[in-house]
């Protein structure tokens, strides 16, 4: 089939289009509906206006990235270029927020208002594989409607892809679009519809084309990815002091004020985040957290009878010294049973390590429930005077696959996940599968979604079961 719309013959445009986000109300373009080559119907229509004015840049860039937009400032809602470390991106009717009631993970996301946008001022040079935008309310303001959009001219023309995503949440959805176009190509975020309420817009992650969801570089290929790649498992943001959002290049947490640790840590570890750097024992306070929040430091923990136990370990940080000093804040520490931390904890870490030695890479989630755990000094429920919770058990999960590509996508029944939740106590043995469980379980004690970016069916399945792999 053969149709042109402003001069351009889709015919030769191979774009593979969908979005996979549940929550979505798919419905066809008033104008036209192309059935692209490779069998897919995409919605598309030529977006009109200032969108070719003045804004056709020639960068280009080939590797996958994830823009947190934490390094731009843009202050009005006047069109206007932004610097970040994907690139340059222009926005009109949008600018970069970083109030108490901008939805963010860190300290700042894109606010878009009326009909505003933001667009990539450069081409992902070698093509789009997967395009994920974390998106919610704004304050208190009403629903809204928007677009992603796509042009292969420089941005010249502009079209529509996929379908209309409706911002209905005050917390941080993903949006998940199948792209697969190997040509130069750039992205925006177009508001359609809402009027003079806001959305924002965080945490954009861009896949090139023939690269893992995960950020991964090859299939078979052991790489770095993205340490959510399966999701974030509370919904956590900056707007919350018992949820709060830290995202770090090396893991990703959500703390809990309350508690004084974390809820949660999520990382991903394969032979790319291991080398020779030594452990450097650097405990420190994390100013990541907000000024007003119990910051703990490592003296909290001296004569308490407990070990300060990490969750993602310092031993799958070692590629950099900067990466292993990033496990020492202690926001990834918890009061943790000296035989828990040095038996079953530390047994079950260092099977992590083999098999990814083996070729394989994983996704882990880990993180504590309940309140009260037995150390060296017997039973405490909390420390340091009552700032520091000291939790019933450590949980972990783990998806483990032989590095590749596309992470979420190639996931199946067949797929290998660890559970394991292990009592903070002392006497706790060496052998980690003793305390092997259901997922679902986890989530059932912690209240979490872990793995939601996986289709339901097979989440469902892989939820339910205990493993019952090798140990060693």
């Amino acid at each position: 089939m053969k149709k042109q719309i402003s001069g351009i013959v889709f015919l030769i445009i191979l774009f593979t289009f969908g979005c996979t986000e549940e929550t979505v109300n798919p419905k066809k373009d008033s104008k036209s509906l192309l059935n692209i080559v490779g069998e897919i119907s995409a919605h598309t229509e030529q977006i009109e206006g200032d969108f070719a004015q003045g804004h056709q840049h020639t960068n280009e860039r080939t590797s996958s990235f994830t823009e947190t937009f934490e390094s731009a400032s843009k202050g009005s809602y006047s069109g206007g270029t932004i610097s970040v470390g994907s690139g340059s991106w222009y926005l009109t009717d949008a600018l970069i927020g970083t109030l108490s009631s901008d939805r963010k993970y860190n300290s700042r996301s894109v606010r878009i208002r009326n009909t505003g946008y933001a667009i990539m001022s450069f081409n992902m040079d070698n093509g789009v594989s997967t395009v994920k935008v974390r998106h919610a309310k704004f304050g208190s303001d009403g629903n809204s409607s928007w677009r992603l959009i796509y042009s292969t001219d420089n941005g010249s023309s502009w079209y529509f892809v996929g379908s209309t995503i409706n911002t209905t949440s005050t917390s941080l959805n993903t949006a998940s679009f199948t792209i697969n176009y190997s040509g130069a190509v750039r992205l925006g975020i177009y508001k359609t519809a809402g009027g003079s309420n806001r959305i924002n817009v965080d945490n954009i992650e861009v896949t090139a084309y023939g690269s893992s969801s995960g950020g991964g570089s090859g299939s078979g290929t052991a790489s770095r990815d993205n340490n959510m790649t399966f999701g974030n498992p509370s919904d956590a943001s900056s707007s919350s002091s018992n949820n709060y959002l830290i995202n770090r290049s090396d893991y990703a947490l959500s703390y809990n004020n309350a508690k004084g640790t974390a809820n949660w840590v999520s990382w991903h570890l394969s032979t790319a985040w291991t080398g020779s750097a030594s452990r450097c024992d650097c405990f420190k306070s994390d100013t990541a957290l907000p000024s007003s929040f119990f910051r703990a430091v490592s003296s909290d923990y001296t004569n308490s009878g407990y070990d300060r136990g990490h969750l993602c370990p310092s031993a799958d940080r070692t590629y950099t010294s900067t990466a292993n000093s990033n496990t020492f804040y202690m926001t990834n520490i918890v009061p943790q049973a000296a035989d828990n931390n040095q038996r079953s904890w530390a047994t079950l870490e260092n099977y992590c390590r083999t098999l990814a030695s083996q070729g394989n890479e994983l996704h882990i989630v880990a993180g504590v429930a309940g309140t009260g755990g037995t150390g060296k000094n017997g039973y405490k429920t909390t420390i340091d005077g009552g700032n520091i919770t000291v939790p019933d058990s450590f949980w972990k999960v783990i998806l483990v696959q032989p590095n590749g590509t596309n992470d979420v996508g190639r996931v199946t029944t067949s797929t290998r996940v660890i559970a394991v939740n292990i009592p903070n106590d002392q006497g706790i043995g060496t052998n980690w599968a003793s305390y092997r469980t259901t997922v679902d379980y986890i989530e059932n004690i912690t209240g979490l979604d872990l793995f939601e970016n996986i289709n339901n069916s097979t989440e469902s399945y892989l939820e339910s079961r205990v493993d019952n792999g090798p140990t060693n």
